[in-house]
């Protein structure tokens, strides 16, 4: 079993994969779903951590200086990213986080936990990415705390998903921002790990799943 099965797996145990009709950030009617939310136990986090924290030795290695997790799904996963990367390669990467409402008193502030400085290299740990709205939020935060060089961002799921332009999100995004996104998985690896294949003595995606998230994928994807 390689990693992208696993974690595949790993989703589907948590229930942050989940099939039906589903309502996106964007306002797409989605057939699936991925909620990171759902993760709710230690072992989760730990696995969860640890295959963000390989892509990011695998991919970014000494490219970045501090983590950032968007308010508020990508609280936990920073917090998850940061601890493994100590427990499974010993680097102590700082995290930070922002609040939705701006703190007006104590040291006030929008950005909790490390703080960034001018010069430091962000990395954004996401859930997924589908129109980009979340990136869109978080560079001004950011660039309004330092002057900091935003030029990754690790997700666990590439949705594929056009955005505003009629391009991927991540094309998008690279376009806008000069950002590198690197998913875990895209909806095709869900798609060919899944179909007609049993987990744990049952089919997850059969034909009538894989055909509806296809049409949409149709409709809203960029796939080649």
């Amino acid at each position: 079993m390689d990693y992208k099965e696993k974690f595949v797996r790993l989703m589907l145990e948590a229930g942050v994969l989940k099939f039906g009709e589903f309502k996106t950030k964007s306002g797409r009617l989605s057939p699936y779903f991925i909620n990171t939310g759902n993760y709710s136990t230690g072992r989760e986090l730990k696995l969860l951590g640890e295959f963000y924290a390989d892509l990011i030795m695998d991919k970014l290695k000494d490219k970045v200086d501090f983590l950032y997790g968007p308010a508020y799904k990508g609280i936990p996963l920073a917090a998850a990213v940061s601890i493994a990367l100590y427990n499974k390669y010993n680097i102590e990467m700082p995290y930070c986080f922002n609040r939705k409402e701006a703190k007006d008193h104590g040291e006030g502030g929008v950005i909790v936990a490390y703080q960034p400085k001018d010069g430091d290299r962000a990395l954004i740990i996401e859930d997924v990415i589908t129109a980009g709205t979340s990136v869109r939020e978080s560079v001004p935060i950011l660039k309004a705390k330092a002057d900091v060089h935003i030029g990754s961002m690790v997700i666990s799921v590439d949705r594929m998903e056009k955005g505003y332009n009629g391009k991927t999100a991540i094309s998008e995004v690279k376009e806008e921002f000069n950002i590198d996104t690197y998913p875990i998985v895209s909806v095709k690896d869900i798609i060919e790990i899944l179909y007609n294949k049993e987990i744990d003595g049952k089919i997850i995606m059969n034909d009538a799943i894989k055909a509806s998230i296809e049409a949409y994928m149709a409709e809203y994807c960029v796939t080649e």
